[in-house]
């Protein structure tokens, strides 16, 4: 497993764990990432990510998506 956070603008991956404390994981989870879910990465600028879940685009910065596992 790595963060999200290595993974290249355009690549397609799968959530395997999301780490942190309760209420951050709860944030994540309705947000969409989701132990299993497909996440896309769009871009990336100074660590930060655009990503596309589901049928939404999505903005996390470096320290949420680190603690996103692929």
């Amino acid at each position: 497993m790595m963060p999200l956070t290595l993974a290249k603008p355009g690549e397609t991956v799968v959530i395997r764990k999301v780490t942190g404390k309760d209420e951050i994981r709860q944030h994540l989870a309705e947000l969409g990432f989701v132990v299993d879910g497909m996440v896309t990465v769009v871009s990336e600028l100074a660590g930060n990510l655009i990503l596309q879940v589901k049928d939404s685009r999505v903005a996390l910065d470096k320290t949420l998506a680190s603690r996103i596992m692929i």
